[in-house]
Order: structure tokens, then C-alpha cells, then sequence
């Protein structure tokens, strides 16, 4: 009996201590479940324009607790424009450097983007007068950063492009009209343009026009021919006898000088691209094509309503001359010498007039006369690498393209010596005298000076 009570008593402290030793694995197995930090995966990730360097891109583990530092940087004409995604903990969700809390709770896995997008700037182009920008226009445009624009600017006729102005760093090419500028900031262009300088001569006047469309004169002004100081605008001249006309940019077209014949009634006239003057009348090229004119007519020299397709025009003393688009050649006025026998010429690109004789230059350089020719005026067959013409009272002239000149006709007064002239870019022949202007602007003149046409040499047009 004592023996089985005590077996029993055995029994017992063996399981209560089987269940102790259970108990504390229990309670220590317990105790390291709680004292562990789970565990969160946060994956970073960024759009185009950017990247993340802290702590990197790329799925990264972290106890709850941590706080994580974030880093976006912003490619080359980006901006960093937020974080997107799981953005709860953020600190800051549009500062590109923040933190991030990884907080107990939270799904077991975030993903986090940073954003960005390309930086824009403003564009604003604007031009001066005698042109204007074409492409990509003129006013204020926005750009993407890094964008390349090409730049293409436009001369008024009788014009021609001098350059870009303002933040010219970045243009390509600031002496090219056409080229590309690169957007990196706000930038402001202006296109420049000059007039194409020129000189032309009247019977006993010469008149020049500058590249800033003002105009000067010398020679005889009994007819205040040369009361021209004050136009403007102007991109053409043409001397008359006793008057001188100017093209305005506008296409309109102002006088001054004698109007006997009513040569300078030329104040309503619109449209107008070309002007030549003669003896005792004007005339104008529109830019259809049709012809306008005003003055003497006692030859018909005013009779051009029905052309159609001119391109460019000449007069004469007493005969107008007008090359269609195709290469040949109209003519009216005075039919005598010869000077109107033009039905036959072709290939024709340039025209020009004397007193009783017509030119004309052919596409190869060639040159074509008909007319008077008592002092050899018309002779210039053997001319060749011409590329421009011009007819005086009874002279002939002929730039080459190196810029020498040939010369024929009636030599009196040393009209004729312009032929030992270079750096020629053009030429016009007066009844007595030659004046030229050279590529730097400066104007050379030969000839009879009695009413001082020839009194030039202080001239710098361009």
C-alpha cells in the first residue's frame, strides 16, 4: 500500500515536471516571437528623366521602424515632379530628397516611384523691318528642353537677311537664315534684315540707297530730283531726267523731282515690287506680273496694260522694256534703230536700257544689244561671265562675276573707264557719266561732272 502510494507520488512530480520544462520552452519560444522585427519590402523605382541614388532602385528589405532616406535626381533638362505610388510614411511626397518611414501595420510590400518630366522654356522670336521669320513663326513658343528649332528667316524683296540678335548662343549659325537654335532656358531672337544696297543715274543726277532704306543724291536738282533726304523705308531707286522714284517696303512708291509729263503721279500706285524710271515717264512691276506707268507717251513707251507675266522691267528714254518669266523679252516706245527688235531673244534673265539701245543678259553669261550703235554701244557679243547690265545715254556696261567691268560706247568724258573698276557688284550709266558700287559699301564714278553727279567718293552705302 505505502509502496503504491509512493509510485503514485512519483508518477505525479514526473509529469509536473515534464509540464514545467514544457511550460518555459513555451514561454521562451514566446518571448523571442515578440522581442523579433518583422520584416517589410519596399521596391523603388523612377520614371523616365531621372533616377534614385538613395538608397537606389530596386526591391530592398527593411524592419519595421527603419527610416529610409530618399534621393531622385533629375536628368539634364528634367525636373523632379513628386513621388508616386504607395506614398504613405513620405515625409515630403514632392521634395526629391525626403525620407520614408517602414511603420508596423502597413502591407508587407510598397512600391514607390519618383517622377519626372522635361523641363520647358519660353521661345520669343520677333524681326525688324524688310523681312520676318518664317519658320517656326514669329511670337512666343514653348519648348521642351534639349529641343532643336529650326530657324528660318525671310528678306522683303529687294532685301536680304544681316543676322540674329539677342541670346545668340545657342543659334547654330547667327550670319545663316536659315539654322536651328537649342532650348536649355528662356531665350528672345530677333531677326535683322538690310536693304541690298544700290546706285542708280539719272541724265545729271546719281542717286544711292543704303542698307537702313534712307536715300542720297547728288547732281543736278533743278527739279529737286535730289530733294530725297528724307524718304525712308525705301528698297529700290530709279533716276529719271529731271525726277527720282523710290520703292517703299509697303510695295507703294514716292517722287521727287519735275513731273511735266506727269512722271511723278506715281503716289497711288500699290502692289509694286520693281520701278524703273525714264526720259519723261516711270514704270512699275506689280507683283501679278502687270505693268503700271505714268508720264510722256508720246511713243507709246506707256502702253504695257495688256502685259502679263513680267518679272522685271527696263526703261529707256523713250521705250520700256519687260522679261516674262519664260526668258523672252516685250517691248514698246520709240521704234527707231532698232531698239525694240526683242521678239527673238530667249534664255534672257536680266534686262537693261540706254537712250536709244536695249540689253539683255542670257542665263550663260552672254550678252544680247539692239538699238543705236554710232559709238560701238551694241557690241558687246564677245562679252562673257556677265551678271548684271546696264544701259547709259549711249553706253553699255557689264559687271563680271569677279567684279571687273566691260564697257562699250561713247567715251567723251571718260564715261567708258569704269572698265579699269573691281570689286564691282553693280553698275548704271548716266547720259554722260558711270557710277558703281563696290562689295564694301564705297561708290566709284567716272564721267562728265559739270552738275557734280560724279561727287560720290564719300559715299558708304552698305
Amino acid at each position: 500500500m505505502v509502496r503504491r502510494l509512493a509510485s503514485g507520488r512519483h508518477r505525479l512530480r514526473s509529469k509536473l515536471s515534464a509540464f514545467l520544462i514544457a511550460l518555459a520552452v513555451i514561454t521562451v519560444l514566446v518571448g523571442c516571437v515578440e522581442g523579433a522585427a518583422l520584416e517589410y519590402r519596399l521596391t523603388i523605382s523612377a520614371s523616365d528623366g531621372g533616377s534614385v541614388t538613395g538608397p537606389g532602385e530596386g526591391a530592398f528589405t527593411y524592419d519595421s521602424g527603419t527610416v529610409v532616406d530618399l534621393v531622385a535626381v533629375a536628368d539634364d533638362c528634367h525636373e523632379f515632379t513628386g513621388w508616386n505610388g504607395d506614398t504613405d510614411g513620405i515625409a515630403d511626397p514632392y521634395s526629391p530628397t525626403t525620407t520614408i518611414s517602414i511603420t508596423i501595420g502597413e502591407e508587407p510590400a510598397r512600391t514607390v516611384t519618383a517622377s519626372f518630366a522635361p523641363l520647358q522654356y519660353g521661345l520669343t522670336i520677333a524681326s525688324e523691318k524688310f523681312g520676318m521669320v518664317v519658320g517656326p513663326g514669329e511670337g512666343k513658343f514653348t519648348y521642351n528642353c534639349g529641343t532643336r528649332v529650326d530657324l528660318v528667316a525671310s528678306p522683303a524683296l529687294h532685301c536680304r537677311f544681316s543676322g540674329w540678335a539677342g541670346d545668340v548662343e545657342n543659334i547654330g549659325d547667327i550670319d545663316a537664315p536659315g539654322t536651328t537654335v537649342l532650348i536649355d532656358r528662356d531665350l528672345t531672337i530677333t531677326a535683322s534684315f538690310e536693304v541690298v544696297p544700290m546706285v542708280t543715274a539719272g541724265v545729271w543726277h546719281t542717286v544711292g540707297l543704303k542698307t537702313d532704306g534712307t536715300v542720297v543724291a547728288t547732281g543736278y536738282s533743278a527739279y529737286g530730283q535730289c530733294d530725297v533726304g528724307d524718304w525712308t523705308d525705301i528698297v529700290q531707286v530709279a533716276a529719271g531726267a529731271a525726277h527720282t522714284i523710290g520703292l517703299r517696303a509697303d510695295g507703294t512708291v514716292i517722287a521727287a523731282g519735275g513731273s511735266d509729263e506727269g512722271e511723278a503721279d506715281v503716289w497711288d500706285w500699290t502692289d509694286i515690287v520693281q520701278i524703273d524710271a525714264g526720259k519723261l515717264f516711270s514704270v512699275g512691276l506689280r507683283s501679278d506680273g502687270t505693268l503700271v506707268a505714268a508720264g510722256g507717251n508720246e511713243y507709246g513707251q506707256c502702253e504695257i496694260a495688256g502685259w502679263t507675266g513680267i518679272v522685271q522691267i527696263a526703261a529707256g528714254f523713250y521705250h520700256t522694256l519687260g522679261l516674262r518669266a519664260d526668258g523672252t523679252v516685250v517691248a514698246v516706245g520709240a521704234t527707231g534703230e532698232g531698239r525694240l527688235a526683242v521678239a527673238g531673244w530667249t534664255d534672257v534673265v536680266q534686262l537693261g536700257a540706254g537712250a536709244h539701245h536695249s540689253l539683255g543678259l542670257r542665263s550663260d553669261g552672254t550678252v544680247l544689244a539692239v538699238g543705236r550703235n554710232n559709238y560701238g554701244e551694241t557690241e558687246v557679243g564677245s562679252w562673257t561671265d556677265i551678271v548684271q547690265v546696264a544701259g547709259g545715254g549711249l553706253t553699255s556696261f557689264g559687271v563680271r562675276s569677279d567684279g571687273t567691268v566691260a564697257a562699250v560706247g561713247w567715251n567723251e568724258y571718260g564715261q567708258c573707264l569704269a572698265g579699269d573698276w573691281s570689286g564691282i557688284v553693280r553698275i548704271d550709266g548716266g547720259i554722260a557719266h558711270t557710277v558703281g558700287l563696290r562689295s564694301d559699301g564705297t561708290v566709284a564714278a567716272a564721267g562728265y561732272n559739270a552738275a557734280h553727279q560724279c561727287n560720290v567718293g564719300d559715299w558708304i552705302l552698305g
